[in-house]
């Protein structure tokens, strides 16, 4: 007969003390209400009052092959100089746009001067931390795998929509003067090799001409010593085989008349150019080389996907999210401290 009686009286006794429970929370339901209104108050206030933070965004995409085709000129083909790919191009706006190089120059430039003097004298690495947060790269994702996007947060929407188009200028315009001054150096330093070949053509033409006056003025010795003035008529066969020794060591049998008349010609030449094969098609690169130019308003390094719109909705604060949160966490925190009152109350009635 004990046992089903036993937890019928704890149950009854559970049953009380939550019972208890709920009307001691009853009777303190002003204190909770009061402490859940003014959480409720604060977060209001602090939704409504609050600077509004707006956001603008910019993205950017690869060039279209019209887009680079200027830093193409000259180039592919059976030239020395390959030719860009769009891939070639947007990799160096990628590592402007998330270089640190960008981010500091528009911190100096643009966002340094946009502060008031008080907040431009504190502390330079929090400010660039501050700054961190306004503006910010979206890295693609994998259905727009080329697609960046340049954000900014802002208490000024037209401010917000004025630096994206301001940032995304500025990594194009570093990308660009990059792209120019890679291509600039790289036809420099091929024209400075052809500059080289042909300066080196030149000093051999004529330390070749020089050896050459060397061996006619030793076979004039040789002529003039066996009195051959002319070379002698030799017909048929043999005179083939001889013509063909006769720039060699039989030199002296074209006679000492051909061959002075051969070493005044060239002692009196003043330029060995004509006589240098190859050296006309060396020039004609060079002066290729020389005279590239590369209009920078024929050519760009990415495309802007679409406008940049001026907000006209904040993202921050989230006014209902706020409010809803200050209500829950002041209901909470009401319970809490009426719990502990209740706590109390019991031990001082024990006591």
């Amino acid at each position: 007969m004990t046992e089903p009686t036993y937890p019928r009286q704890v149950n009854s006794e559970d049953e009380i003390d939550l019972v208890e429970l709920f009307y001691g929370l009853w009777t303190q339901k002003w204190l909770i209400a009061l402490i859940t209104l003014v959480f409720a108050v604060g977060a209001a206030s602090y939704a409504f009052f609050s600077q509004p933070v707006y956001e603008a965004r910019a993205a950017l995409l690869p060039p279209s092959l019209s887009n680079i085709a200027g830093f193409n000129l000259g180039r592919g083909g059976n030239g020395e100089l390959k030719s860009f790919a769009v891939a070639d191009v947007y990799a160096v706006v990628t590592r402007n746009l998330q270089g640190d190089d960008a981010r500091r120059e528009f911190f100096r430039e643009v966002y340094l001067p946009s502060l008031s003097e008080g907040s431009r004298s504190g502390s330079q690495d929090a400010l660039y931390a501050s700054f961190a947060k306004t503006l910010s790269v979206k890295a693609p994702d994998k259905n727009q795998p080329d697609r960046y996007t340049v954000v900014v947060e802002h208490h000024d929407p037209a401010q917000a929509a004025e630096w994206a188009k301001g940032y995304i200028d500025l990594v194009t315009r570093l990308a660009l003067d990059e792209m120019l001054q890679n291509i600039h150096r790289e036809v420099e330093v091929k024209g400075t090799q052809v500059q080289q070949e042909i300066k080196t053509l030149r000093v051999f033409a004529k330390a070749r001409r020089e050896d050459r006056i060397i061996r006619l003025q030793e076979a004039l010795v040789v002529a003039e010593a066996l009195g051959l003035e002319n070379a002698p008529v030799i017909s048929g066969q043999i005179a083939e085989q001889l013509s063909a020794f006769m720039d060699g060591d039989l030199m002296y049998m074209r006679g000492s008349k051909a061959l002075r008349a051969e070493i005044s010609v060239l002692k009196a030449r003043t330029s060995d150019d004509p006589f240098i094969p190859n050296l006309r098609n060396l020039e004609e690169k060079y002066a290729f080389y020389e005279g590239m130019q590369l209009d920078p308003e024929k050519v760009a390094v990415a495309r802007q996907d679409g406008g940049i719109e001026v907000p006209d909705q904040p993202i921050k604060p989230k006014k209902p999210l706020i409010v809803a949160l200050g209500v829950v966490l002041g209901g909470m925190l009401g319970v809490f401290i009426a719990l502990i009152r209740l706590m109390l109350r019991k031990r001082s009635a024990k006591a």
